[in-house]
């Protein structure tokens, strides 16, 4: 009998408050982390600080990230932790909705990010300034366009999901813990499919190829120094390799996670019934980038530390109307 209650009662509970607290402390880190990130960026343009315009992307992305936890996190930390049916039908579709809005601009954001800093390195010649600004411009609105697109993809979802209602029949329903994604015919769920993953393919595509230029240009650069004596390097290009450094950075880490999310997604897909600890999995997978994501941008931003020592220094607030942080 004791070995019975412990394999079919006490192990099960663990494991459950094991997951939840895993998926509360990357809900409360993620969030922690992504709002301090935004705040920064907002309280330096507050104050007069003239932000970049990969500073503007970056808060894209960290909205995107927010979206993404929230709607992943709190959810999956709610069930771990016992509670069953706690969203009606609006809440199912409105949360899967909101998280695919998030993950999807994330990848757009990221990818953006990483193609405005190829373009940046690639046309440094000042005859190329006038399309160097016009494809900025092109490329920040895109990023609003992303939203718009993510926002029309994921209201899908509104045919899809639905909410818990006790013993049910769940013939053509696949459980998500608290909630169910109705199944329809075969060919529907995989033009589905096709419709939510040709924007990632894209913006996958276009990270990849812009990754490549960058790590192409950073090569060539690094052996041009090393034939020109030290006093001859530039701040600017100094500069413009860090950044470029840390958005590699930014992409290997998120293509790293964003693979293993989408192969715990694909699995999950073709599974008729996905287990208990495959649906754990493939949820944490997906907060495991937009987690990490402001700490690895926050570890890596020189203005960070050099705007708390000028402000330690000082004691008050500077007058930095023309000032601009490199």
């Amino acid at each position: 009998v004791d070995s019975f209650w412990m394999e079919n009662v006490l192990f099960p509970v663990i494991d459950e408050l094991a997951v939840g607290v895993i998926f509360l402390s990357l809900t409360v880190i993620g969030v922690l982390g992504n709002f301090s990130l935004l705040y920064h960026y907002l309280f330096l343009y507050r104050i007069g600080y003239k932000l970049r315009s990969t500073d503007w992307i970056l808060m894209h992305l960290m909205v995107a990230n927010i979206f993404n936890i929230l709607c992943k996190g709190m959810p999956q930390t709610m069930s771990a932790f016992g509670s069953k049916d706690f969203l009606n039908d609006i809440g199912c579709k409105l949360v899967f909705s909101f998280h695919r809005v998030g993950r999807g601009v994330g990848v757009g954001s990221t990818s953006f990010l990483s193609v405005f800093q190829a373009i940046g390195i690639g046309l440094r010649d000042s005859r190329c300034s006038d399309l160097k600004v016009k494809t900025h411009k092109c490329i920040c609105y895109s990023v609003y366009l992303s939203w718009l697109l993510h926002f029309l993809i994921s209201s899908v979802n509104l045919v899809h999901m639905r909410a818990k209602h006790g013993n049910e029949s769940t013939t053509n329903l696949k459980s998500f813990l608290y909630c169910y994604w109705v199944r329809h015919d075969k060919t529907r769920d995989i033009l589905y499919a096709i419709l939510l993953s040709a924007p990632d393919i894209l913006f996958l595509g276009l990270m990849l190829w812009a990754s490549s230029y960058m790590v192409l240009t950073l090569y060539r650069h690094k052996q041009m120094m090393k034939q020109m004596p030290r006093i001859n390097a530039s701040s600017r290009s100094s500069h413009e390799s860090r950044a470029t450094k840390t958005i590699l950075l930014l992409v290997s880490t998120f293509v790293s996670f964003y693979t293993f999310s989408s192969l715990c997604q694909l699995f999950g897909t073709l599974v008729y019934k996905p287990s208990w600890s495959l649906v754990n999995v493939t949820a944490m997978a997906s907060l495991f980038f937009p987690t990490v994501c402001p700490f690895l941008l926050l570890s890596r931003d020189s203005r960070v530390s050099s705007f708390c020592l000028s402000l330690k220094s000082n004691k008050h607030f500077p007058n930095v109307s023309d000032q601009q942080l490199n």
